[in-house]
């Protein structure tokens, strides 16, 4: 596995200092999150996930730990519209250029407006995907969401 992603070199480019942790990636785990948790023996809520979604038919990404979900209701007030759905994985890879299971905030190939559960600001450092199966980078909540010009919201159910 290659630790060099195009979400490793986005990070790396902005200056924002992370860790990058590999696991062995369970393609027929219900909830990747959660396994992607366990394997690295961390709290779920400290293993965010990254999720592609549309407000008002306009794509975004919203990063919310791995053992919640994504309120649409509160999803489209985040981002001042008035609805929000997820969406289909086929669009969420054509335009992150990421696979499902892969996709990281970071290094997409369209960047979107992108939020990040609030709740997430509590710990001191936070895994997000690496932009691939089985990688995972580890940094500051709040460095995050500046390398991702990224407004902090909540989003949760």
């Amino acid at each position: 596995m290659s630790k060099t992603t195009r979400a490793t070199q986005a990070l790396a480019k902005s200056g924002t200092p992370f860790t990058v942790h590999t696991y062995d990636y369970d393609p027929t785990a219900d909830r990747v999150g959660i396994q992607a948790a366990e394997a690295l023996g961390e709290d779920p809520s400290r293993v965010l996930k990254t999720l592609m979604a549309e407000v008002d038919g306009k794509p975004v990404c919203v990063i919310v730990p791995s053992d919640c979900e994504v309120s649409m209701k509160k999803l489209a007030a985040a981002f001042k519209g008035k609805s929000a759905n997820m969406m289909k994985p086929a669009d969420a890879e054509r335009l992150t250029g990421f696979v499902v299971g892969g996709i990281s905030p970071f290094g997409q190939k369209k960047q979107v407006p992108t939020a990040m559960e609030e709740a997430a600001l509590v710990h001191e450092a936070v895994y997000i995907n690496g932009g691939q199966r089985g990688l995972q980078v580890r940094l500051a909540p709040r460095d995050a969401l500046a390398a991702l010009k990224a407004i902090s919201a909540p989003v949760i159910a």
